[in-house]
This record gives structure tokens, C-alpha cells and sequence, in this order.
């Protein structure tokens, strides 16, 4: 409601003091309508997102392509030029893919010219990549049953185990469900599109049995590799949001799915990277606590206050991120001139290019260095940030991302006195990346069950992506190897890195 003229104080002191309130007010409510704009119009992160990018260079490339393709089919001295470049930059096609060869000869063996025999001194070999589209087939099955004639003892050899009991589909008929769900994004009625167009009838719920089925006999190795990521000193922690069908209301709500991972090589640390992911129902402070239960070290997480209680008893000590700190500042100066926000930025851009010259190195070497050269520039920041603070309105967004770095400077500079530490929680950020691509496209999980096979497979895809692993062949391995009573004492052999330390075995051999 407007304050009407009658209303106001006389008092010239009292006016310019609610004038300076007011002025700082439209100050905040502006910079809000800003990044609302932003949002909505503009750009939402600080650099263009991967994907767009590439999809930019997709368009460009195939432009460029077409023009090349016009001028090779006019000028045969340049398409010839052209092609030679190309056979000199394409590389070798991978060794392990199988060759079929085709043979081009002559139709006869006489010279063209004299029509004598010809002999021959050697041939052109020249490979292409070829591609046969996905192709179902049936495994026929034959078990035959012999009889002893003297005592009439019938025996037969025992059926295969099967993951679906009388069920159609193979072990590596179900993991291509799952790679095609949960790496490759396509729900399970597109799925059904694509078979169908093969002639395969596949029902949504046939299939929806299938990953059902599929992550009850995984749980125990995501539990697992839950387990082991907990005997780590030092882990990433982040969640996102997982929309979630509530039938009791009619309409979704808003489920968390946590994640939880590890990637010490940019230190050279020996353990091999992992994510695993736990679904909850919201996202209360209980929840990592919950999950984490017996992990003691280091959890380096963004600015989320839920994980300060994990730390208030004793066993974790955090470890927070500058790209979260960056991110702010950053939206203020992108929405319009911000000469403090601008230094903000430019000082901490410092902190980054001192963590790119020490990438790969020693957890001593990156310690050493960045108590050289990263200390003098946060012990700087820190008091800078602070002068700037009392300078300016208390109520802008600016005095927010002040507060924000400020209120978490012992977590935000822990990094400078440990080389395990990395400057910001990217590593986990960009493994919550899929999870936003599949939550895009199947808009929701149908249910808090739902949500957990979410978690489950997932894991191990991501996990296996992580350090180089074919997720189908590795699907197909643990599942044919659980379905063959695979001892639970032993559940470690089907971790992802122990799969991939076979294949190197089998690549040695």
C-alpha cells in the first residue's frame, strides 16, 4: 500500500533515512528482477552449458561440411586434395572391432592391353567404419534328455539360470534396458517405440518388470559400493531434486536424490573414482547423516546448511566450494556493472589458475604450492570482502554473497593446508549431471520405489563411466554372475573396478 504524503514525518533526518531504506530496497527488488530475466531469457550458468555448445558446432560443422561437399563435386582437383588430407588425419579404426573383408577384383585375369595372363604384386587395403543396426534374435535353447535302458534313469543337464524366471528376455537383453534408461535417457515408453518398429511388441510394464527385477538383485553391490566409498577420508557430497508421483494428492512431489562420490586422481590417490547416489524423500538434515553413517574425514559440499549438523558431531570436517562463492558474484556482474563484484571475481579467478598448474600432482607438491602462492591471495580476499561489507547496504545481493563466502571462509580456505582437497565440489556436480538429464525426460519417477531403483542403477553406470568401463558389458557380467549364485562373501569382485581389473587381465593375456 502507498504511503500517502500526510503520513510522513517532518523530520528531514527521519526522511532521508527511510529514502536511503527505500533506495536500497528497489536496489535488491531490481537486481531480483534481473536474474528472474536471466533465468527465464538468458543464459543460466556462468559459462554456455556443454551440450548447447555442442549443439551449436554440430550445426556449424554440418554447414561447413555441405559447402566442402559442393565445391569437391566442381573441382576434382580439390576433392582429391581433400581426400588425401582425410586419409592422413582419420587414425586407425579400433583393433578389437571385427573385420569382414570384401573383396574387389578384375573380372578376368588377362591384360587389358596384350591380353596376356596377369600375375599379381600386391593389393590396396583400405577400412571403413560400418554400423549393423540393433538386431534382437532368439537364444534357442536345447536340453536333451537321455535314458539308461538297463535301470531307466532319465538325465538331462540342468536348465541355465535366469534373472526372470519363464521370463523371455537374456541378461544382456535386461542390461540394455538399463544402459537405455539410465545412460542413455530414454524412457521406458520410448524404448518400447524403438522395439516395436523392429517388429518386437514389448509392453512399458514388461519392461518396467524387468528393471524391477534387475535392481533387487543389485542392491546388494550398490550397498556396497555405498560401503567401500565410506572407508574413504575424503568424499564430495551433493543432492537434486527428483520429482516424484504422489497418487494420494494427484500430482508429484519433490523427492532428493543424494549423491555421494570420490575422485582422487587429481592427486594421484590410488583409490578409483566412484559415485553413489541414495534417494530420499526430502531433504532433511537427517538424511546425509543417515547415509553417511561411519564415514569420518573430509565431505567437501556446497553451501547447504543440512551438512553443518554432520559436522557438529565431530567425525567430518567440511570442506566448501568456490565455484558456489564464484557463481554469485558472477550473476551480479553479468546483470549490469558491479566494479566489487568484478574484483571478486578477478581474485578468485587467481585461486583457479594456480589450481590448474598444479592439476595431477602430489597431495605434497599441491599443499606446498598453495601455501605459496593461494594463501597470500585468500588471506587478502578475506578482509578486502569484509571492508566491502561495511561499505554497502545490508539488504543487496551483493551484501548475500559477501555473507555466504564469508560465514564459510574456514571451509571455502581448508583446501590451501590439504592437497587431497579440491577447490570446488565440481567432481560431484557433474555427476548429478545425468541424473538432471534423465529427470528431464522421464519428468518424473513413478513412485519412492521408483526413486530408489533411480539411485541404484544409476550408481553403477555412473561409477562405470567414472573409470572407463562399458556399463552394458559390465551389467550383463554382475547380473549373469548374481543369477549364478554368486557368493555374498565375495560381493566385492562385482564392484565395477574389480570387473574392470579383470578385463585389463584378460587384455594382458
Amino acid at each position: 500500500m502507498a504511503t500517502s504524503a500526510d503520513t510522513l514525518p517532518d523530520d528531514a533526518g527521519t526522511l532521508k533515512a527511510m529514502l536511503l531504506a527505500e533506495r536500497a530496497r528497489v536496489a535488491r527488488l531490481e537486481q531480483i528482477i534481473k536474474e528472474l530475466q536471466r533465468h527465464r531469457f538468458g543464459r543460466r550458468a556462468e559459462t554456455l552449458p556443454e551440450d548447447q555448445l555442442l549443439l551449436g558446432l554440430e550445426e556449424v560443422e554440418q554447414v561447413e561440411a555441405s559447402s566442402d561437399a559442393a565445391t569437391d563435386a566442381a573441382n576434382a582437383a580439390e576433392r582429391s586434395s581433400r581426400a588425401a588430407r582425410r586419409r592422413r588425419n582419420r587414425g586407425a579404426l579400433p583393433a578389437h572391432l571385427p573385420r569382414v573383408e570384401m573383396l574387389i577384383d578384375l573380372d578376368g585375369d588377362a591384360c587389358p592391353c596384350c591380353q596376356q595372363a596377369l600375375h599379381r604384386i600386391g593389393e590396396d587395403v583400405s577400412e571403413r567404419l560400418d554400423i549393423v543396426p540393433a538386431q534382437f534374435r532368439v537364444l534357442v535353447v536345447r536340453r536333451p534328455k537321455y535314458a539308461c535302458r538297463a535301470c531307466e534313469t532319465m538325465v538331462q543337464a540342468p536348465a541355465p539360470a535366469r534373472l526372470i524366471e519363464g521370463g523371455l528376455p537374456t541378461e544382456a537383453t535386461v542390461a540394455q534396458v538399463l544402459v537405455a534408461k539410465y545412460a542413455d535417457h530414454l524412457p521406458l515408453y520410448r524404448q518400447a517405440q524403438i522395439y516395436a518398429r523392429q517388429g518386437l511388441e514389448l509392453d512399458r510394464s514388461t519392461l518396467a518388470d524387468w528393471v524391477g527385477r534387475a535392481d533387487f538383485l543389485l542392491r546388494p553391490v550398490h550397498e556396497r559400493l555405498l560401503a567401500r566409498l565410506k572407508q574413504s577420508t575424503k568424499l564430495f557430497a551433493d543432492e537434486t531434486t527428483a520429482p516424484v508421483l504422489d497418487p494420494g494428492r494427484g500430482r508429484t512431489k519433490t523427492g532428493q536424490l543424494w549423491a555421494y562420490a570420490r575422485d582422487d586422481r587429481p592427486w594421484g590417490g590410488t583409490d578409483p573414482p566412484a559415485v553413489a547416489y541414495v534417494y530420499a524423500p526430502d531433504r532433511k538434515a537427517e538424511r546425509p547423516i543417515v547415509h553417511l553413517a561411519g564415514f569420518a574425514g573430509i565431505l567437501q559440499v556446497d553451501g547447504y546448511a543440512g551438512y553443518r549438523v554432520l559436522a557438529e558431531r565431530g567425525d567430518v570436517e567440511l570442506a566448501f566450494c568456490w565455484s558456489h562463492v564464484r557463481r554469485r558474484f558472477y550473476e551480479l556482474a553479468a546483470a549490469g556493472p558491479a566494479p566489487i563484484a568484478s574484483e571478486a571475481l578477478e581474485r578468485i579467478a587467481a585461486l583457479y589458475v594456480i589450481e590448474a598448474q598444479i592439476r595431477g600432482r602430489t597431495a605434497d607438491e599441491r599443499r606446498a604450492v598453495r601455501q605459496e602462492k593461494s594463501r597470500p591471495i585468500a588471506d587478502e580476499l578475506e578482509p578486502w570482502l569484509r571492508a566491502k561489507l561495511g561499505l554497502i547496504s545490508q539488504k543487496t545481493k551483493l551484501a548475500e554473497a559477501i555473507r555466504y563466502a564469508l560465514s564459510r571462509w574456514d571451509g571455502l580456505t581448508r583446501f590451501i593446508a590439504d592437497g587431497r582437497i579440491e577447490i570446488d565440489s565440481n567432481v560431484v556436480e557433474r555427476a548429478i549431471r545425468p541424473i538432471a538429464l534423465n529427470r528431464k525426460n522421464a519428468l518424473f519417477a513413478g513412485s519412492d520405489g521408483g526413486g530408489e531403483h533411480w539411485a541404484v542403477i544409476a550408481s553403477l553406470i555412473e561409477t562405470c563411466k567414472l573409470i572407463g568401463v562399458e556399463p552394458h558389458a559390465y551389467l550383463v557380467d554382475v547380473i549373469t554372475r548374481i543369477v549364478n549364485d554368486h557368493p555374498n562373501s565375495q560381493i566385492d569382485k562385482l564392484l565395477p573396478w574389480a570387473y574392470l581389473a579383470t578385463q585389463e587381465r584378460w587384455r594382458v593375456a
